[in-house]
């Protein structure tokens, strides 16, 4: 019996579409952080910076240079507060800091 083709679309290509929302991009965001690996979120604010018309457009509305913001939004990355946050501006997102929750029975001490 012949097999019927199965039409599937791009991973990528869908993560791009569904960034273009910003709430799903905040959660992306959001979720990435998470990840031990601080290295993970440069790539993700890579991929809602692509979803959001690429490099050469986030350039052009940070007044970053684009050999930057491939190096800042790469593995290596390591951007500055200020740059991050022009960044996060552009792709119509804003930085936030919350209250981390900590496990019942055990105090912080700052």
């Amino acid at each position: 019996m012949p097999r019927t083709p199965v039409e599937t679309e791009s991973y990528r290509e869908s993560l791009l579409v569904s960034l273009r929302n910003p709430e799903d991009a905040v959660h992306y965001l959001n979720a990435c952080l998470e990840d031990e690996d601080p290295r993970v979120f440069l790539m993700a604010l890579r991929d809602v910076a692509d979803a959001r018309g690429g490099i050469r457009a986030l350039s052009n509305s940070t007044h970053l240079n684009r050999e930057s913001l491939y190096r800042m939004l790469s593995k290596s990355g390591n951007p500055s507060l200020e740059s991050l946050a022009s960044v996060l501006e552009a792709c119509g997102l804003r930085l936030m800091v919350q209250a981390a929750t900590t496990p019942r029975g055990k105090r912080r001490i700052a």
